[in-house]
């Protein structure tokens, strides 16, 4: 193998000399993993460097499906991923950014002379051009076997039009094609934050919302309800858990970050009395206004958690009635409706509406799991699939028309915040995986990876780590794939949306992943193209107009939050992390203007439960503290933090009443004083928990926990009709409406 050019390993940061003695000294295994995008160490959260052992980086190779036993396997890889990607004369994607000069890499044999190529825009426009192969500034070269190769190259001049295009190269060998995405330099952000304006909003797990006409979990009438609500304060934003798709069939897994499938929404959000189909039909009225089905409504909408049995009890035998009176008697407009919803769906919707039918199927024999059912069903292309939808086609068209009742009825509430006026909209929360028997990883399953789950390294906050159960995205499959997949992601969770928050935003640069069988603290870092993920984030966000947010809590690489920065995502900022070298709360002034500001989290503590110490003994009663002595420590830490909040309210010049301290109790003046902390902020965008506004004490998730603890149920202390007309909610809103004027009248 020879280089030449001074072609890195890792772009231009490696000179030839550099490369020669790397290659000496680095083992193939090494050289290997990191060809594979493998991080071989990392600074953990104490800045300790951890190094991965051998075992752990022959583990996620073998779960990318490469088999380096010893180093003359390692070798023999090496060679046949040279083979694979010098023998392709164009990668299989290549983003660039509009506006500037475009260059495109062709690798072709030596000798190669002239080569033709044509550029296809989006909009059916094309350039082409002839050029002689030898005369292109040359990268590097490199000998395959007996064949040499060079890379080089192509100019395709400036290229203004973002969006995504076909480059095609023909030569005497033949012709390839690529997919080439000219991406903007940055994601969209609404004109008032362009102009140093500061908004604020509200943020919600939708499942609590409570109301007079709820059927034991907050949905979307509840939501377009909250949404008048918050309008009427001068809120901007209402943000959310993730509306993912779960398992019907297994409704207590109810974890909004373990989902079926990130690319549809969850059918237990739909108001069933607000579908046309319920209006019109005065039987499944009387149903629903019998005694029994009114106990076991009242029951449900009773209980202080979400009870997801009765709740899919409730509304799915109801649904399955509306759908066969939609199928005998609905109108032509909404036949006509559904109709171009499943066209637009195409293949993916079609795809996961049979899964949906085939889970059920199997689910009855106890495997939902698919990778438990037969093998001609693992493949979402294969025949036996096909011939399924065809003889389950009215099942599948139910699992179709239920997402469209829930597109509909999320669009609807988008539609009305906007002609309230708010500038934003709702922000949705785009999960970090997806659960591995799910829809998602059974119609893409060569873009995952099964033997490794995405995860987090050993921290002060979770001495253990933590393993978060998800398959990760394998990033050459994702490359191959000219990142169709989380170009789905994207748009899917941008739909009806001002502004999308992506969970773990990390992911972009690299993820944690753990060798299936091992502990948290055996993992290791994977390497993602953050660049091009970037790009082409920017892209869907300035054509979508929708805002982006990157959840970036936890062991942040370095540079990460700049490079977010330039590319105009806001950051996440809680005010329970941020603190100064000397052990301070950060002040007002000192957060970042282009971040989004709370003062929690739903994996954290409400604020009446911080200060009152409620999580600390929730932990210590189920067992999460490794020593006995944990929790006495960790209460003496919360006192000095309790002062230390009191100091930096203070300090930013907000009254409290005299002799009010770290001991005081919880009240009215300290819920104001850290609201109004928080309103003063920096950061473009403040946002306050709704659970904070109603004072709940108890979190929403207690993080390390299953079943030992009620995660993703609690609903709230109050209902919609009690929030809009309660003095405590109304008081925090006018603080954070007081140092946030809007100024803009609707959406830009």
């Amino acid at each position: 193998m020879l280089w030449s050019e001074g072609a890195g390993l890792t772009g231009d940061t490696l000179g030839p000399w550099s490369v020669v003695l790397w290659l000496e000294e680095a083992s193939a295994l090494d050289r290997l993993a990191d060809r594979m995008g493998i991080e071989r160490s990392f600074d953990n959260a104490a800045g300790e460097t951890v190094t991965a052992s051998e075992e752990t980086i022959r583990a996620l190779l073998s779960a990318m499906g490469v088999e380096a036993g010893d180093e003359a396997a390692a070798l023999a890889l090496l060679d046949r991923l040279d083979e694979e990607e010098y023998g392709r004369a164009l990668p299989p994607v290549v983003v660039r950014r509009a506006g500037e000069a475009v260059t495109a890499p062709v690798t072709l044999p030596h000798g190669t002379r002239t080569l033709r190529y044509t550029l296809t825009l989006e909009s059916g426009e094309t350039q082409s051009g002839v050029v002689g192969f030898g005369s292109l500034p040359r990268c590097r070269c490199i000998t395959v076997g007996d064949v040499s190769y060079a890379e080089r190259r192509l100019p395709l001049g400036k290229l203004d039009k973002a969006g995504y295009h076909t480059l095609r190269v023909e030569t005497e060998h033949g012709a390839a094609e690529t997919r080439l995405v000219l991406a903007p330099a940055r994601c969209h952000l609404p004109t008032p934050m362009l102009v140093g304006e500061k908004l604020w909003g509200l943020s919600a797990q939708l499942y609590t919302l409570r109301s007079d006409r709820d059927w034991g979990i907050g949905d979307f009438g509840d939501l377009r309800t909250l949404a008048d609500i918050a309008a009427s304060r001068g809120a901007a934003v209402v943000g959310l858990n993730p509306l993912h798709a779960m398992f019907l069939d297994n409704p207590e897994h109810a974890s909004p970050y373990s989902p079926a499938s990130r690319l549809f929404l969850n059918p237990l959000y739909i108001d069933v009395t607000a579908v046309p189909e319920f209006l019109d039909d005065a039987e499944l009225r009387r149903e629903v206004a019998s005694p029994e089905f009114r106990q076991a409504l009242e029951e449900a909408r009773a209980s202080a958690n979400v009870d997801y049995t009765a709740v899919s009890r409730l509304k799915l035998p109801i649904l399955e009635k509306l759908f066969a009176a939609f199928r005998t008697s609905a109108k032509p407009e909404r036949r006509a409706a559904f109709d171009a919803f499943w066209t637009e769906g195409g293949i993916g919707l079609e795809r996961f509406a049979t899964f949906q039918a085939l889970r059920e199927r199997f689910a009855a024999d106890g495997k939902a799991d698919w990778h438990q059912w037969p093998a001609e069903f693992h493949d979402a292309a294969a025949p036996a699939v096909e011939r399924f939808g065809k003889e389950h086609s009215d099942r599948v068209a139910y699992f179709a028309w239920l997402q469209w009742l829930a597109d509909d009825q999320l669009r609807a509430a988008a539609e009305r915040a906007a002609e309230l006026g708010m500038t934003i909209g709702f922000y949705r929360d785009l999960a970090v995986g997806a659960d591995a028997g799910g829809a998602e990883t059974w119609m893409t399953p060569q873009a995952v990876v099964d033997a490794a789950h995405v995860g987090a390294p050993p921290d002060l906050f979770n001495p253990a780590g933590q393993d978060w159960g998800l398959p990760p995205f394998h990033p050459r499959a994702l490359r191959d794939a000219g990142y169709q997949p989380f170009i789905d992601l994207v748009r899917a969770n941008m739909r009806h949306a001002g502004a999308l928050r992506i969970d773990h935003a990390m992911a972009l640069q690299h993820v944690y992943w753990i060798p299936d069988g091992n502990s948290p603290g055996e993992g290791a870092y994977v390497a993602y193209p953050m660049e091009d993920l970037l790009g082409i984030l920017a892209l869907e966000s300035q054509r979508r107009r929708c805002l982006v947010v990157g959840e970036d809590l936890g062991t942040v690489p370095e540079g990460f939050r700049e490079r977010m920065t330039e590319a105009g995502v806001l950051s996440y900022r809680v005010v329970f992390f941020e603190w100064t070298e000397d052990g301070a709360f950060k002040g007002p002034d000192e957060y970042p203007e282009l971040a989004l500001a709370t003062v929690g989290s739903h994996d954290l503590a409400t604020l009446r439960g911080w200060w009152e110490g409620d999580d600390i003994a929730l932990k210590a009663e189920k067992g999460l503290y490794p020593a006995d002595d944990e929790k006495e420590k960790q209460q003496v830490r919360r006192s000095a933090d309790r002062g230390a909040l009191v100091d930096a309210l203070c300090a930013a010049g907000i009254a409290l009443p005299a002799g009010f301290g770290a001991d005081s109790p919880y009240d009215d003046a300290l819920d104001h004083a850290v609201h109004a902390f928080l309103a003063r902020t920096n950061a473009a965008l403040a946002v306050a928990q709704l659970d904070d506004l109603t004072r709940e004490r108890d979190q929403v998730n207690l993080p390390g926990t299953t079943d030992q603890y009620p995660n993703w149920r609690r609903k709230l202390s109050m209902t919609l009709e009690e929030l809009a007309d309660a003095p405590e909610p109304a008081a925090v809103a006018a603080i954070l409406a007081a140092a946030r004027p809007s100024s803009s009248p609707a959406r830009t």
